[in-house]
């Protein structure tokens, strides 16, 4: 799977520019990468559709909510 660069970015829509910000939430990024290809598979192997576990995984993203609320 080729690596894209991510883009993350504040609130005002600006790049977050600090290396060791962006090493974090990238290795954050690719920690759940490889927990939800590991979960896909299994889901896989039991019969479930593609489709439906990424249906379900994504109303969870969406489901979740910050702790803290967004620096201004």
């Amino acid at each position: 799977m080729e690596e894209k660069e991510e883009k993350w970015l504040r609130t005002d829509g600006t790049r977050i520019a600090c290396k060791e910000k962006i090493k974090v939430l990238t290795e954050n990024r690719q920690e759940i990468t490889s927990l939800l290809q590991d979960a896909l598979e299994d889901a896989i192997l039991m019969g479930c559709s593609e489709k439906s576990f990424k249906e379900v995984y994504m109303d969870l993203l969406n489901s979740l909510k910050a702790s803290y609320p967004e620096q201004k």
